[in-house]
């Protein structure tokens, strides 16, 4: 079953809820080939290079209360990262930012994660040259869902450090969003393990580097500082530096090793799944009092608030 209607990818079809469910399509909505489908039948190629060789980027953007957070920096950065892998798309940046729009809309979800896919596709002839791919776009919205959930939330996450090493910068640029997460996936189960909840893994200077989808901050004498090396520059953290401006603290990014972690007076972690997440147990380490600090519940009290901020938002037509 396709959604898509008319000639144009971007038009918005009016669908029957079948389920009567205020979500017409509860688990999601992707784009796929230039049409809408329903999350159950959006399928990938065995030969899409994307799954072969994880040549693809992405960038994942949130929705809170029928509205887009900070959707312009996430489309800058796919199309950046996109730039660097010298791929190439048959759609401009709005007719994505309508894609993206679409795909929340016929989903009926008010809260969700969606994101957006290029791969380098596959060759008509099988060559093995990248330059005869044929990239792919894809997007979907699904609900959306947070690395932490609500008793995290109010307790605070334990997060173990693996020995795993990040993938050097000199290999792959860390500020093209990837699926090269095999590091991350080890030092998953490195802090499972240890019976931690997540990971934080290192860079090749055995400092900090960042988490399985997330930056880290401590909070030390009220300055903030996270890791400036071999990270993900993401678009929460930089939401962060952009609320610390408005409220007069002071962040860095900058070299942060294992014990300036731990001895922090708060840790959070940040992610487009789940906003300012905070942390109060690194290893064997208590942060602090071992409880949610007030820097991290400030920051957290004012990114929310900003969803509702048009210059932060952009709002979604829902039919």
């Amino acid at each position: 079953m396709t959604l898509a209607v008319g000639e144009a990818a971007t038009s918005l079809p009016v669908i029957e809820d079948r389920h009567h469910d205020h979500r017409k399509y509860p688990h999601g909505v992707a784009f796929m080939d230039g049409q809408y489908l329903p999350m159950s039948e959006a399928k990938v190629s065995v030969l899409d290079w994307g799954f072969l060789h994880s040549d693809a980027t992405y960038d994942t953007v949130h929705v809170w209360d029928g509205r887009f957070f900070r959707l312009n920096l996430h489309l800058d950065r796919f199309f950046k990262g996109m730039e660097k892998l010298r791929m190439k798309l048959p759609y401009s940046r709005d007719e994505i930012e309508k894609i993206l729009s679409t795909c929340v809309a016929l989903s009926g979800h008010k809260s969700a994660y969606v994101e957006m896919i290029c791969t380098r596709g596959g060759s008509p002839t099988f060559s093995r040259d990248p330059r005869q791919a044929e990239n792919r776009f894809i997007a979907f919205a699904v609900p959306f869902g947070s690395v932490a959930n609500k008793e995290q939330l109010e307790r605070g996450l334990h997060i173990a450090i693996s020995d795993t090493v990040r993938i050097s910068p000199r290999s792959i640029d860390p500020a093209i969003k990837n699926y090269h997460w095999l590091d991350l996936v080890k030092g998953l189960f490195d802090a499972y393990d240890a019976g931690a909840e997540t990971a934080l893994i290192v860079d090749t200077n055995d400092n900090i580097a960042e988490g399985a989808g997330f930056n880290v901050f401590t909070v030390k004498d009220g300055i903030l500082k996270t890791p400036g090396y071999s990270v993900l520059p993401g678009i929460t953290r930089q939401s962060v530096f952009d609320l610390c401006t408005e409220l007069h603290l002071s962040a860095s990014a900058g070299d942060v090793n294992r014990d300036q972690l731990k001895a922090a007076d708060e840790v959070f972690i940040t992610s487009t799944a789940g906003g300012i997440m905070p942390v109060t147990k690194i290893d064997d380490a208590v942060i602090g009092n071992g409880k949610v600090g007030p820097v991290t519940r400030q920051l957290t009290d004012l990114y929310w608030k900003k969803h509702a901020d048009p210059a932060w938002s952009t709002q979604i037509a829902y039919r």
